[in-house]
């Protein structure tokens, strides 16, 4: 896939202003599954930045051991992206619409 195409979803996802436009959006480019998936890597990812065990994490996510291993090692050492977002959760603690 052309780099292109990644970076122009990028800049779609950019212009989402609210949950509901999220919601909608990221409803009709991915299925239901494929939502639930990184739903719950996203919670594995702030259970861990929480010290949660892994034991939990599987129970309460759903995912294998080794992918929450994986979510564990890029919150870690991967490109920073789910500490940039973790930061930026805990600084705007408003509830969801």
């Amino acid at each position: 896939m052309s780099k292109i195409y990644t970076e122009n979803l990028y800049k779609a996802i950019l212009k989402l202003e609210n949950i509901n436009e999220a919601r909608r959006f990221f409803r009709d480019l991915l299925t239901e599954e494929e939502i639930r998936e990184f739903s719950a890597r996203w919670q594995a990812a702030q259970m861990l930045d929480k010290q949660d065990t892994y034991v939990n994490i599987v129970k309460t996510t759903g995912l294998s051991s080794r992918t929450v291993a994986r979510i564990s090692k890029w919150l870690n050492t991967g490109k920073g992206g789910y500490r940039l977002m973790l930061n930026r959760v805990s600084h705007h603690h408003t509830s969801p619409k």
